[in-house]
């Protein structure tokens, strides 16, 4: 369990700075060499889940049908922030000691962590600095922005975000954290895995046997596995960006290839795998797929045809491998909807 000072036994993650003491590279070089095994466990998950409830939506958990067979949709694209990223940044802040709160938090994102970090820290009285590429979405730049953070741009392709939070941590004082290579953020985004058990215990005499979840960096894949320890996990990714996939197959983190194509899936677009989150997909024998950008596409527009329902690329990767027929649909199966902060002039393009 996670049950000591994060700044104790998770120096790397908590990263709080003496400016006298830290230079960047120093930062940098902790970060990069976060332990690979922090044994995250499920109570750790269930302890988060208590922490931040009535701080985050209980989203729905709603009843669907493809090809003729029955399965579920967990909405987080209807969470607070429009994804699932809250749960994590809330975990993840609360466990601030008031010296760290009050010397802020940095964060890098494309999006998504960004406006979750953004909101944890205006509701507990947080500066946050959000590093962002500068080829973002608008509209969760604006979402940033709008909840009180301070937005500092880079170019995904020639710059690491890791070292400018590193180096505006050094400046600061203040404490990185991290989209998903970190163990409160994992068991953060966990909380998920124990609502849909909740939940589809309402309806159901069983937990859920299989779940397919959007994969990033696999903060969201990792967490829910540690939550739901019977049902099969699914990490879905698109296609040239499916890193845990093969990573998984191979039995060691493989990175994505430097000249990869740009995805609509921007909330995924991480270039490589946390050893964390890895580590415990790996445990639990999971197999991840991979999804085209037209079947992407044909994932938001059933969304909306069918349910009404606005969801990003990134967050419809999963239930595109359903509707794709990449996976089977067995009994209480469930597909994670993990965001919808979507530009509406794209939505309506791909809606048609």
């Amino acid at each position: 369990m996670v049950g000591v000072s994060p700044c104790k036994e998770f120096s790397t993650t908590c990263l709080r700075i003496d400016p006298r003491r830290y230079t960047a590279r120093r930062i940098l070089k902790e970060y990069k060499g976060l332990d690979d095994d922090p044994q995250i466990t499920r109570d750790d998950v269930l302890e988060a889940a208590d922490r931040i409830k009535g701080q985050v939506e209980r989203t729905p958990l709603i009843k669907t049908r493809i090809r003729g067979q029955d399965l579920w949709l967990k909405c987080e694209s209807q969470q607070t922030g429009g994804s699932f990223k809250l749960r994590g940044a809330t975990n993840r802040l609360m466990h601030l000691d008031p010296e760290q709160r009050a010397r802020g938090v940095v964060a890098f994102s494309s999006g998504n962590h960004a406006q979750g970090v953004a909101i944890a820290a205006r509701r507990l009285g947080i500066a946050a600095t959000i590093v962002m590429p500068a080829d973002a979405p608008a509209l969760k730049v604006q979402g940033t922005r709008d909840n009180g953070a301070n937005v500092i741009f880079y170019d995904r392709l020639r710059e690491s975000r890791e070292e400018i939070a590193a180096q505006l941590a050094a400046e600061k004082g203040a404490t990185v954290v991290p989209s998903f290579d970190d163990p409160f953020i994992i068991a953060g985004q966990g909380t998920v895995g124990v609502e849909i058990g909740e939940q589809l215990r309402e309806f159901a005499e069983d937990g859920p046997g299989q779940i397919l979840v959007n994969c990033g960096g696999g903060g969201l894949s990792a967490g829910v596995a540690l939550a739901c320890p019977a049902a099969r996990i699914i990490p879905v990714e698109p296609e040239g960006w499916d890193d845990m996939r093969r990573s998984l197959e191979s039995g060691a983190i493989v990175p994505v290839e430097p000249n990869a194509r740009a995805t609509l899936c921007d909330a995924l677009q991480t270039r490589r795998v946390s050893p964390m989150t890895f580590a415990i997909l790996k445990s639990r024998e999971a197999h991840g797929l991979a999804v085209s950008e037209a079947e992407v596409r044909d994932a938001v527009r059933w969304a909306w045809q069918e349910h009404r329902l606005v969801v990003e690329p990134g967050g419809a990767a999963a239930l595109a491998a359903v509707l794709a027929q990449k996976a089977d649909i067995v009994p209480e199966t469930v597909v994670i909807l993990s965001g919808g902060n979507i530009d509406p002039a794209l939505h309506a393009e791909i809606v048609g």
